[in-house]
């Protein structure tokens, strides 16, 4: 069927897979926030964040249920969130969430990885002073920035920014401020389109393209594992 069909092919193998892994990630979440506070999403934020994020990313309905459905009946207190830091090629700052039910297998497998690409599993602690946490929320961009942004100031708002290309604000709040933005952008009705929380370098670091290639194979071998939720890094892309 010639070259044209092929890459067709190898590019519809590649959305399938990377759709296959962050709805393995987004079930992952739901076990956890299930397991937290309990299945219904009305009485559990954290949830209902989820739920919102999984129907932004197009993770069918029968899914999501069938997730908190499982998560509901089976027994998941083996499953546990842990934080992995240390300095990957080159000196990179990284930071990565994870969601596993062996603690060992999930440490040796990311350990593995700083080590055959050079770099050093740290301690906890090691990189995380580098790095500030925030609550994020994506809304609809037609909305009044400058107000929203004085209506939300004493919920703990840091900043909103203008995501043009997809038509959506970006709302940047404390950490601990995730549930009083989330709640208050509920009470006036204003659709969330995804919400989460992020680590932000308080400084960054570049590096020249070989160094940059070095760094993508040890982000790929992580993003790659079944345990790794998130990865953080000071790289300036």
């Amino acid at each position: 069927m010639g070259r044209a069909f092929e890459f067709r092919k190898a590019r519809k193998l590649k959305r399938w897979s990377t759709m296959a892994k962050t709805f393995t990630r987004i079930g992952k979440d739901i076990v956890v926030a299930v397991k937290e506070g309990g299945p219904n999403p009305e009485s559990n934020s954290r949830l209902r964040a989820i739920i919102q994020n999984a129907k932004a990313a197009n993770m069918p309905k029968d899914n999501i249920l069938r997730a908190i459905k499982n998560a509901s009946e089976k027994n998941t207190d083996n499953y546990k969130e842990i934080i992995l830091e240390g300095y990957g090629p080159h000196g990179i700052a990284v930071i990565i969430d994870c969601t596993t039910d062996n603690n060992n297998r999930t440490v040796g497998n990311i350990r593995s990885y700083f080590n055959k690409c050079n770099g050093n599993l740290g301690t906890n602690g090691s990189v995380e002073f580098m790095f500030t946490r925030y609550s994020v929320f994506k809304i609809n961009g037609d909305l009044d920035k400058d107000k929203l942004e004085l209506d939300l100031i004493d919920y703990g708002l840091e900043e909103i920014i203008n995501d043009n290309e997809n038509n959506e604000l970006i709302i940047y709040g404390n950490f601990d401020a995730f549930g009083q933005v989330q709640g208050e952008l509920e009470n006036r009705n204003i659709e969330i389109i995804s919400s989460d929380f992020e680590r932000i370098p308080n400084n960054y670091k570049d590096l020249s393209q070989d160094e940059k290639n070095d760094l993508e194979k040890f982000l790929d071998m992580c993003e790659n594992d079944d345990d790794v939720q998130k990865v953080y890094h000071n790289f300036k892309d």
